[in-house]
């Protein structure tokens, strides 16, 4: 697996703050899609991201936490969405791609477990996220291109 180390630049993003079953992101994911309707928004305006403060795996499925973000450039204001203003913050990272299914990635798994250990860094205080480069019903799930961030001191 090729791991490179990158500058990330802060990010804005607008996120709903998804806690619970894996199985029901949808439900959250739904929420920013009409809130980016409602924004005028569409598909191909800003980047999508996954900020994951846990692993479904490794969790009870109530203690599930993501949060499911669109990168803006204006604060987020109070609306029926349940969407608010976050920020992805600048710094290193080791930058992994994964290209194909967005279900059971071996990545995460690979950086914290066997590369990680063996780099030498440290890791910084802000979850793993993902960068979903390709996202939408069109998207074949063997094309599916996912940017995979785990951030570093």
């Amino acid at each position: 697996m090729q791991v490179e180390i990158v500058d990330f630049p802060a990010t804005h993003v607008a996120a709903v703050e998804h806690r619970g079953p894996e199985s029901q992101t949808y439900v959250s994911t739904q929420k920013l899609i009409a809130w980016r309707q409602a924004n005028g928004i569409r598909p191909g305006m800003g980047n999508t991201y996954g900020v994951h403060y846990t692993d479904h795996l490794s969790v009870l499925p109530e203690d599930y936490r993501i949060d499911i973000c669109v990168s803006v450039d204006k604060p987020v204001r109070d609306n029926p969405h349940g969407v608010v203003s976050k920020m992805i913050p600048a710094g290193r990272c080791a930058k992994v791609r994964n290209v194909g299914s967005r279900h059971e990635m071996v990545a995460p798994r690979y950086l914290y477990e066997t590369w990680l250990p063996q780099s030498g860094e440290k890791l910084r205080d802000f979850p793993i996220f993902f960068h979903y480069v390709n996202v939408g019903p069109g998207v074949k799930e063997s094309e599916m291109i996912t940017d995979i961030y785990l951030p570093l001191v």
